[in-house]
C-alpha cells in the first residue's frame, strides 16, 4: 500500500520555494521541496469540516519549571483553524505533589491552557498514563474536564467514572456543517497495578471497540474515526499487533485510524480504501532521545454536498511538528513549531545545531517511514 504523501499549506509552500535560492549549500536537500504538488482544489467553507489531531502532549517534571504558555503557542492558529482539534493528554490532573514521568501528575492549568489557549476540542484520555494516581487521581481528572466541559464546551473521550457515564462518552460524537463525525478512542492498557479495580477506560478489546463503532452507525454517525492507544515505544514502524488491529478496523468500517503512544512518527498506508496513521508521536514534552521530538499534525477532512447529498472523507494532511526544548530557540522555554515553516530559520535558533537537528531527524523519519514528501 502506498503511504501518504505530505500535502503542506499553500502559504508556507510559496514562501518556502521563493526562498530556497538564498540557502547554503550545507543544505542541498532543500530542493527536494521543488517536487512537492501543490494540493489539489478542494470544496471550501461551509461544506468541509477539518478534525485536527496531535500527538502526546506531556507535561514531565523538567516542563514544570518552565512556562508553559509558549509550549503549543505556534501552533495553535492551525488547531484554532479547524472544526475541531483533538489531542492525547498522557496525564492525569491528580492533585498535589506534581510530578513527571513515571507516575504523572499535572497541575490543571495545564488541561485549561490546551483549551483555552490553543484551542483544543477534545481530549483523548484513554492511554496508559491515566491512571497513574489510581481511581481517585482520574476521578479528580474527570472532575476539572466536566469543568472545562461547562465552562469551554471542550469534551473528554476515553475514560469515565463508571460503565454509565462511559455509554454516553463512547463513541464521542461531533457534528458540524450537516456532517456527523464519530470518534472512538481506546488504549492497550495502564501503568495501573490493579487491572482487575479498573474504572471505565476504553480497553483495546474486540468486543468493546466492536459495540462503540456499531453504536456509531446505529445513531447516525457518517464517519468513524478510530484513536488508538497502541504499538510498540520508540519504533518508526507499525508493530504486527498494529497491523492486525488495523486491518480489523478497517473491516469493522471506519473511516481512518490514527494512533498514538508509541513516542514517535510511525508509517503511514491505506487498509481496505481506510488511510491509516500509525502513530502522530509527540506534540511536546522533555524527551530527547533520537526521534522523540519530531511529530504529525493529522487533518482529517470531511466534505458535504448540499445539493446531492454526498458524504466524503479526502485525504488527510500530515505536518510535520518540531519540540524545541529550553535555550534551544527560546530561552527559557519549550516550543513545537511547524517544520516546514521554519525551515529556512536557522538563524532564529539560538542553539543552531538545533535546527540541524531537526532537519536530519526529519530527513531520517521520512525515509524510515516511507511518508511521501
Amino acid at each position: 500500500m502506498k503511504p501518504f504523501r505530505l500535502i503542506p499549506l499553500l502559504l508556507p509552500l510559496v514562501f518556502t520555494c521563493a526562498s530556497l535560492g538564498a540557502q547554503p549549500a550545507r543544505y542541498p536537500y532543500f530542493s527536494r521541496q521543488y517536487q512537492i504538488p501543490f494540493p489539489k482544489a478542494i470544496p471550501a467553507g461551509p461544506d468541509t469540516v477539518t478534525v485536527a489531531v496531535i500527538g502526546d502532549v506531556m507535561m514531565h517534571a523538567r516542563q514544570l519549571e518552565y512556562d508553559h504558555h509558549p509550549f503549543l503557542e505556534r501552533i495553535s492558529p492551525a488547531l484554532r483553524k479547524a472544526d475541531f482539534a483533538v489531542a492525547n493528554l498522557e496525564f492525569p490532573l491528580g492533585g498535589k505533589p506534581y510530578a513527571g514521568y513515571p507516575s504523572f501528575s499535572t497541575p490543571d492549568y495545564y488541561a485549561w491552557y490546551a483549551a483555552e489557549d490553543c484551542g483544543i476540542d477534545v481530549f483523548l484520555t484513554a492511554n496508559n498514563h491515566v491512571l497513574d494516581r489510581g481511581p481517585k487521581g482520574l476521578e479528580r481528572t474527570l472532575d476539572v474536564y466536566a469543568q472545562i466541559r461547562d465552562s469551554l464546551g471542550v469534551r473528554q473521550t476515553g475514560a469515565a467514572r463508571d460503565a454509565g457515564e462511559r455509554q454516553d462518552s463512547y463513541p464521542l460524537f461531533l457534528f458540524r456543517q450537516g456532517i456527523r463525525i464519530a470518534l472512538v478512542n481506546f488504549t492497550y492498557g495502564t501503568n495501573y497495578a490493579a487491572q482487575s479495580e479498573w474504572p471505565a477506560v476504553n480497553r483495546m478489546r474486540k468486543d468493546e471497540v466492536g459495540a462503540a463503532i456499531r453504536r456509531a452507525r446505529e445513531q447516525g454517525a457518517d464517519f468513524v474515526v478510530a484513536l488508538p492507544h497502541w504499538g510498540t515505544e520508540y519504533r518508526l514502524r507499525h508493530d504486527d499487533a498494529q497491523q492486525e488491529w488495523a486491518q480489523w478496523l478497517a473491516g469493522q468500517g471506519v473511516d481512518a485510524v490514527v494512533g498514538a503512544h508509541p513516542h514517535v512518527v510511525q508509517d503511514t498506508t491505506h487498509l481496505r480504501g481506510v488511510p491509516v496513521i500509525y502513530s502522530l508521536g509527540n506534540a511536546v514534552s522533555n524527551m530527547s532521545a533520537t526521534n522523540t521530538r519530531i511529530g504529525l499534525m493529522a487533518v482529517l477532512r470531511f466534505v458535504h454536498d448540499p445539493v446531492s447529498g454526498e458524504k466524503r472523507m479526502l485525504e488527510p494532511e500530515l505536518r510535520f511538528t518540531w519540540c524545541t526544548l529550553p535555550g534551544m530557540l527560546l530561552p527559557d522555554s519549550y516550543a513545537t513549531l511547524f517544520v516546514k515553516e521554519w525551515a529556512n530559520r536557522r538563524g532564529d535558533w539560538l542553539t543552531p545545531s538545533d535546527f540541524d537537528n531537526m532537519m536530519s531527524t526529519y530527513r531520517r523519519v521520512l525515509e524510515a517511514t516511507g511518508i511521501e514528501d
